[in-house]
């Protein structure tokens, strides 16, 4: 299976998982915010990911006050994320 591993997983996989938690995933978010800080290159999570990942402990906590009710993720693109760029991974 390593042939079909993405070349960033190839790179620095082993050592994202000796040393990062959640399996090395911590690990790999923080090498790639320095690369790309470092290189001038767009973020892998913009500002709309990153209000969408914060939200979810509070929209947990509403769910399971509620019964495991679902709870709707709220739109921070105001509909606008079909018109957001895409990003190329590992330039």
């Amino acid at each position: 299976m390593r042939q079909y591993e993405h070349p960033f997983i190839k790179e620095i996989g082993e050592k994202a998982k000796k040393v990062g938690g959640h399996g090395g995933m911590d690990y790999m978010m923080d090498y790639r915010l320095i690369y790309c800080l470092r290189n001038g290159l767009p973020l892998d999570m913009d500002v709309y990911d990153a209000a969408e990942w914060s939200c979810l402990v509070e929209l947990t906590k509403t769910s399971t006050t509620n019964g495991g009710q679902p709870v709707k993720i709220p739109d921070f693109t105001r509909g606008d994320w079909n018109e957001l760029q895409g990003l190329e991974f590992f330039q």
